[in-house]
């Protein structure tokens, strides 16, 4: 069996963040550590739901060549994730660009610097010389649903807008 990279720790924690308890609950606090599995080395997150006491665990590939943080968030190198599909993480800049924080810069300068990242995560999708994000870019269904809501806005173009706006706006906030 083979399992997805989580390329990043911050990757691996968006990742659990979108993926709740059965009782619908995040709030979980995960201790994470390698192990050694059929397979070779995996990373294992592990920890038991604050609202119901249910055990939970995941177990994350290792990319093949580590990933050095070079600022927040980090989320992954150059190859698109295998975690989230290029949906999910406009989903991801949509909802946190849609919660910037009014009375609080630094807040707001971290938040946009996130949905500036989970733009250029989406940009990792599209091969060169592409204009798009191709059909095999989706595979989740609330990335699929993203997809056919606006397919237009997985446009190469409208993409790199998005990302060098929340940019711009992250730097007013310095």
């Amino acid at each position: 069996m083979a399992f997805a990279v989580a390329r990043t720790r911050d990757e691996a924690h968006l990742y659990l963040d979108l993926h709740p308890c059965a009782c619908g609950s995040v709030e979980t606090t995960w201790q994470s550590g390698l192990i050694s599995v059929e397979e070779g080395l995996v990373s294992r997150y592990s920890g038991s739901c604050e609202e119901c006491g249910t055990r939970r665990e995941y177990l994350f590939g290792l990319p093949e060549r580590p990933v050095a943080p070079t600022g927040y968030p980090t989320f992954g190198g150059a190859e698109p994730s295998e975690l989230l599909d290029a949906g999910e993480w406009l989903w991801v800049a949509d909802l946190t660009a849609g919660n910037v924080p009014v009375d609080d810069q630094a807040e707001a300068r971290r938040t946009l610097r996130i949905a500036t990242a989970a733009v250029e995560e989406v940009v990792k999708f599209v091969p060169p010389g592409a204009d798009a994000v191709p059909d095999d870019g989706f595979w989740s269904e609330r990335g699929q649903q993203m997809r056919a809501a606006e397919p237009g806005r997985f446009q190469l173009d409208r993409l790199l807008v998005v990302r060098d706006t929340y940019q711009e706006l992250a730097a007013q906030h310095a």
